[in-house]
């Protein structure tokens, strides 16, 4: 059975350095938890997790995978409590730089749309 639960609030920069605040929706199913991200026309589910605290771990991992940076998330709304600015913001460090295909057509990509 799924149901929701609390939503996450995510700021940081996007793959293409753009500033974004978005929710992260939190789905509880048969005692699992899966974060849900959406941001413009993209999409991301992250695998069942045992714990909330996980979900947004591996939601913020792939997110930097995808170039994400400057991340950081807070818990939102427990159930149908909005919290507001009362839960503190967790900082997520970018990772360090690795030199991938990836992040080489990344920045090629920036530097066409740029120019």
């Amino acid at each position: 059975m799924e149901s929701s639960t609390n939503t996450y609030q995510l700021a940081g920069l996007d793959d293409l350095g753009r500033g974004f605040n978005r929710q992260i929706e939190m789905k509880v199913l048969d005692g699992t938890f899966q974060a849900v991200f959406r941001y413009e026309r993209f999409l991301m589910e992250t695998e069942p997790q045992l714990t909330e605290q996980a979900a947004v771990a591996m939601l913020i991992n792939q997110l930097q995978e995808r170039g994400y940076t400057q991340l950081r998330s807070r818990l939102q709304f427990r159930g149908e409590a909005y919290l507001g600015n009362q839960e503190p913001w967790v900082e997520h460090p970018d990772p360090e730089p690795k030199r991938t295909m990836a992040r080489l057509w990344r920045t090629i990509r920036r530097a066409l749309l740029q120019g």
